[in-house]
């Protein structure tokens, strides 16, 4: 089973199942997050969704280099978590199912495409403690261990 972090789940509301795949990913003492500007003020781990027909790892390198600019190499599955959330974006809720990899940074090829992101370098442990999202927390949390 899967677990699950943030809200339960309301009755009667209807969730679309949304995969994403997000990384951690290390440099030294510090971990490349990104900083969305909207439609909340938040760090996050980098990756989403994944688009029909794509792969989860296809999917990962593409978000990465989206809300970051930076490629990356490596990527292994450390497992997954879901949590259930309102994604303002498509005006829907979602019980997100997101696989949580770690990987090696590797080259920035410029800005992130997504312009509300910004990527951000900061000691993992504090990325431990200020991401959005429990489940990225517990999975920064259990790497660093």
């Amino acid at each position: 089973m899967i677990p699950r972090f943030g809200r339960t789940p309301e009755s009667g509301r209807r969730y679309v199942i949304r995969p994403g795949a997000y990384a951690i990913l290390l440099r030294g003492d510090e971990l490349l997050v990104t900083y969305q500007h909207a439609p909340h003020d938040e760090f996050q781990l980098p990756g989403g969704g994944i688009d029909p027909g794509e792969s989860p790892v296809s999917a990962l390198h593409r978000e990465v280099y989206e809300e970051t600019g930076y490629t990356m190499t490596t990527p292994r599955r450390l497992g997954a978590f879901r949590r259930f959330t309102y994604m303002p974006e498509y005006d829907k809720w979602a019980e997100k199912v997101c696989a949580i990899y770690v990987a090696r940074p590797a080259l920035r090829l410029g800005p992130p495409l997504e312009t509300d992101h910004e990527p951000v370098w900061m000691p993992a442990k504090v990325a431990a403690k200020v991401l959005a999202n429990e489940g990225d927390r517990q999975f920064v949390r259990t790497f660093l261990l």
